[in-house]
């Protein structure tokens, strides 16, 4: 099927953005000055402060992880003893030992990409996987929806138990009863909204604690 979702802006398109708003420059350049390619690490960074999803020695698998942000803040987490499994389709450049990067889609993604890498289960799942907008903010939604159920079941297949899972989706009419379908399987499942997100954005992010297994 073809790709339904698309990787994270890269460094060109955040450039074009930060010129016209203040707001993402701010973020932005804080990014690079911390050594990050994108803005987004300090969504992930307020969500680690909050409920200390990643802890030395974990095993992560991050989702639609380009340009890298995310995997770069989780492997100096996780350290020497832990690993870091990046997913995307378009390619990240990480020099760190202890991450992996492979160049899929998620749609296509199963055990087997993992038996190489000698791993069988993970501590934590994330995702901040988006699809491809169009303008048609019910549409987006819906396939936002579809893009977080997709990363929910990979969670299911790939946590241990007592795992977390991260997953990023646009709020909509069909995001409390993802919500529910996900509570079925955690213990804790709540909704978080990072203050570096703008506040006209309509991401938010479902936090799930404890998997049930």
């Amino acid at each position: 099927m073809p790709a339904l979702w698309k990787s994270r802006k890269n460094s060109k398109t955040q450039t074009k953005m930060a010129k016209k708003n203040p707001w993402f420059d701010k973020w932005a350049k804080k990014a690079k000055e911390k050594g990050f390619p994108a803005r987004s690490v300090f969504k992930l960074e307020e969500i680690q402060k909050k409920y200390r999803i990643l802890r030395p020695g974990f095993l992560v698998l991050d989702l639609g992880c380009a340009p890298g942000s995310w995997s770069k803040f989780a492997a100096k987490l996780v350290g020497a003893k832990g690993k870091v499994v990046g997913v995307d389709l378009q390619e990240v450049k990480i020099s760190l030992p202890n991450f992996v990067f492979l160049q899929k889609d998620a749609f296509t993604l199963g055990n087997k990409d993992f038996e190489a890498l000698e791993i069988k289960n993970f501590d934590v799942v994330l995702s901040d996987m988006a699809p491809k907008t169009t303008g048609d903010k019910f549409g987006d939604h819906v396939r936002s929806v579809e893009l977080a159920k997709k990363a929910f079941e990979l969670a299911i297949q790939l946590l241990k138990k007592g795992g977390s899972l991260v997953i990023k989706v646009f709020e909509g009419e069909k995001t409390p009863l993802l919500k529910k379908e996900i509570e079925k399987s955690f213990k804790s499942v709540k909704f978080f909204k990072p203050k570096s997100s703008r506040k006209e954005s309509r991401e938010i992010f479902i936090i799930a604690l404890g998997f049930k297994g």
